[in-house]
């Protein structure tokens, strides 16, 4: 007969380490995990493009120029919003493997460079907004992950069974309030955020196969629904923040781009379709999509040029 000795912790414990060594390199988890989260969302994009009759070879292209636009764009929102949590060496500014990196600034900024290298491939950015919409949230989702190992973003204290185990000097360097320093376990409000993020993307799939979604639709429903999570997340969070007028400073930039998301997915489903470049003129045939792709909704297509209206 067997004997249990112990119960299972009622709690999410912490992990005892954030990063590893393979030789003389230090690989954080948190950067990891965002290197794994894009090269997914890459992987994704490419056969959503590629359903939508574009070349997947062009999302290749895009990523050498939007991904490093995102680095640097949530480093500085980061830096921005949160001073108090810029590391106090001459680096700290671009310590980005410490964890650090606003969403918002980084799609802010990858969403610009992006729109600017379509325009200049001659590719319409609308169809290829809605076709990276999903895969945006699924590298937000894998890149929470490296959050457990920094054990940071989380909420107030809590109870429940999975309540999130802060060591205490975590606690005081993640600026909670000093009430709250004698608790032990917390929200983990990143992995609410997980859990939300690939929900949405499932659901903005799911929507793109059964509705008419216009060019922007589903990019626009990306940002109303992250950012109507955040609301949520923000109200729970008790971390480090900039506070304004008695909020945390990210829940106005939360309830902006949920009321702006909204605004303009009605906007874009209003408007009258017009035609839209997936592959310029000149470029190879359009390639055949693969097994399990969605089915490209094109329309007038001619030479060299697929026109499409929705997003099926």
């Amino acid at each position: 007969m067997v004997h249990v000795t112990g119960a299972l912790p009622q709690y999410i414990p912490s992990p005892p380490i954030n990063s590893f060594h393979i030789g003389p390199l230090d690989i954080h988890f948190y950067a990891l995990g965002y290197i794994i989260g894009i090269t997914l969302a890459i992987w994704i994009t490419r056969r959503r493009w590629r359903a939508l009759g574009g070349d997947p070879d062009v999302v290749n292209d895009i990523a050498l120029w939007v991904v490093p636009a995102g680095i640097i764009g949530g480093r500085i929102y980061f830096d921005i919003t949160t001073p108090m949590d810029i590391p106090h060496v001459w680096y700290g500014v671009f310590a980005v493997w410490t964890g650090g990196l606003g969403i918002w600034g980084g799609v802010a900024a990858a969403a610009a460079v992006g729109v600017w290298r379509l325009h200049r491939l001659g590719i319409t950015a609308g169809p290829f907004a809605n076709a990276i919409a999903p895969a945006l949230l699924v590298a937000q989702a894998i890149g929470r992950i490296g959050n457990y190992f920094n054990k940071e973003l989380f909420g107030g204290p809590t109870t429940l069974p999975w309540g999130l185990e802060i060591p205490y000097p975590y606690r005081v360097s993640g600026g909670i309030p000093a009430q709250d320093l004698r608790f032990a376990t917390f929200q983990p409000t990143f992995l609410y955020e997980l859990i939300w993020d690939l929900a949405l993307a499932a659901f903005l799939v799911w929507l793109g196969h059964h509705a008419r979604i216009k060019p922007w639709g589903l990019f626009a429903l990306y940002v109303a629904g992250y950012s109507g999570f955040r609301i949520f997340e923000e109200s729970v969070r008790i971390d480090s923040s900039e506070y304004f007028l008695g909020l945390r400073l990210n829940m106005y930039i939360a309830i902006v781009g949920t009321l702006a998301g909204l605004a303009w997915f009605a906007a874009v489903q209003r408007r009258p379709g017009r035609p839209v470049v997936v592959r310029p003129a000149g470029a190879d045939s359009p390639a055949q999509p693969d097994a399990g792709d969605a089915p490209a909704a094109a329309e007038g297509e001619a030479e060299g040029v697929a026109t499409v209206r929705s997003e099926e």
